[in-house]
């Protein structure tokens, strides 16, 4: 195996790990959304069933939050070398 292999296979090792990572930490992100909320929503109902839903607030709140981790984390792409030539190459006109 030649360097410049070893060092591509290095970086694609590197992405992996960074990968796998952030997509354990969003599960445990999203576990604690529901755990916390849920007993939010056991509060509410133990202590007025019939009055306000008040705990749609942190759920839609915390929510966006967690929409946009799994968008961070599933489904934005990465930059590549060639999206930034030809962002390079739009700039320069």
């Amino acid at each position: 195996m030649i360097a410049g292999d070893a060092d591509r296979e290095q970086v694609l090792h590197d992405k992996a790990v960074r990968r796998l990572k952030e997509q354990r930490d969003f599960r445990s992100h999203l576990l604690v959304y529901i755990l916390v909320n849920t007993f939010l929503v056991v509060i509410w109902l133990l202590t007025d069933p019939h009055g306000f839903f008040w705990p749609v607030f942190p759920i839609a709140g915390w929510g966006i939050g967690v929409v946009m981790n799994a968008w961070d984390v599933y489904g934005r792409q990465e930059i590549t070398e060639e999206a930034i030539h030809r962002e390079m190459d739009r700039l320069s006109k």
